[in-house]
C-alpha cells in the first residue's frame, strides 16, 4: 500500500539501492562460503582464495558503490538528511562502516594470496560483515520504531 503513495521519481534510486544491497549481501555471502571452503579443502585452497579476492574486487566493490549511491540518492529525494528515522541511521552506520570493512577485506584477501595463514581472518571478517548487513536488512525492511 505504501508503494502507491510513493512518487514515481523515487523508483530508480530505490531500485538501485535495493539491487546493490542484494548483490552486496550475496557477494559477501559467497566470499564467506568460498573462503571457508578454502580452509576446509587444502587441495583447492589457493584457487578458492584467488576466487574470493577477485570476487571482492569485481563484484562486492561494485555492488557497494551501487548500493551507497542509490541510498544517498533516495535519502536526498525523501529529504531524510536532518531528521532521519532510526532505521535510516542504522543503514548509514552499516554502509559507512562497511567501507572500512571492505577495505580490510580487500587487504586481507590480497595478503591471503601470498600468506595462507591470513585466510581465516578474511573468512571471519566476511562473516562479521554478513551479520552487519543482516542487521541493516532487518532495519530497512521492518523499520522498527517508525
Amino acid at each position: 500500500m505504501i508503494a502507491f503513495l510513493r512518487p514515481d521519481a523515487w523508483d530508480l534510486p530505490l531500485f538501485l539501492h535495493v539491487l546493490g544491497a542484494t548483490v552486496l549481501f550475496g557477494g559477501v555471502a559467497s566470499l564467506a562460503i568460498v573462503s571457508f571452503a578454502g580452509l576446509r579443502i587444502p587441495d583447492h585452497a589457493e584457487l578458492l582464495r584467488r576466487l574470493a579476492f577477485y570476487t571482492t574486487l569485481v563484484l562486492v566493490w561494485r555492488a557497494y558503490i551501487v548500493m551507497r549511491v542509490g541510498a544517498q540518492w533516495i535519502v536526498g529525494k525523501e529529504h531524510l538528511d536532518k531528521n532521519s528515522p532510526g532505521w535510516v541511521n542504522v543503514g548509514f552506520i552499516v554502509a559507512d562502516g562497511g567501507l572500512l570493512v571492505l577495505l580490510a577485506l580487500t587487504l586481507l584477501g590480497w595478503l591471503a594470496l601470498k600468506r595462507p595463514r591470513v585466510a581465516p581472518w578474511f573468512a571471519g571478517l566476511a562473516v562479521f560483515y554478513i551479520a552487519a548487513l543482516g542487521v541493516a536488512l532487518f532495519a530497512m525492511s521492518a523499520k522498527p520504531g517508525a
